[in-house]
């Protein structure tokens, strides 16, 4: 993956992600990844991977979310439940540069089941490589908290 800067990465998905979280956490070598799960191809509760990666991004822990599910629906909206999180369902490489510059958004949510392996990486790449644009997004940004 191209880029100069290193990112401090929370990495996590359920069953039906499995094979793209480890994938992506390969492709993702050069920076800090923390793997939150799950483990196996075991059928397991996307929640439970969810939460705990919005939680690291939320403290600052970590810089960026990657969750990876079936659709990205279960995910996302797990992890937008957190005050902090913009977690971005992406389907293309532009949508996933658009959340990152017009939404701020820190993690992305990937839909294994409708995105090629390829594109799932590409994404991912475009999604750290963005910078959000500030200026009259950062007010709508202020907006989006309860």
């Amino acid at each position: 993956m191209s880029t100069d800067k290193k990112f401090k990465i929370a990495i996590g998905a359920d069953h039906a992600g499995f094979e793209y979280k480890e994938l992506l956490k390969s492709f993702l070598s050069g920076h800090e990844v923390k793997d939150f799960g799950t483990y196996t191809a075991d059928s397991v509760d996307y929640p439970d991977f969810a939460h705990p990666v919005a939680e690291a991004v939320e403290s600052e822990a970590y810089t960026f979310g990657v969750l990876v599910c079936g659709s990205a629906n279960g995910v996302a909206i797990t992890a937008n439940k957190h005050q902090q999180i913009r977690a971005a369902i992406c389907w293309q490489k532009e949508i996933a540069e658009l959340a990152r510059m017009h939404n701020n958004a820190n993690i992305i949510c990937i839909p294994a089941r409708f995105v090629s392996e390829d594109l799932a990486k590409e994404m991912v790449s475009t999604f750290l490589n963005t910078a959000f644009e500030g200026g009259r997004h950062a007010g709508r940004v202020n907006k989006m908290s309860c």
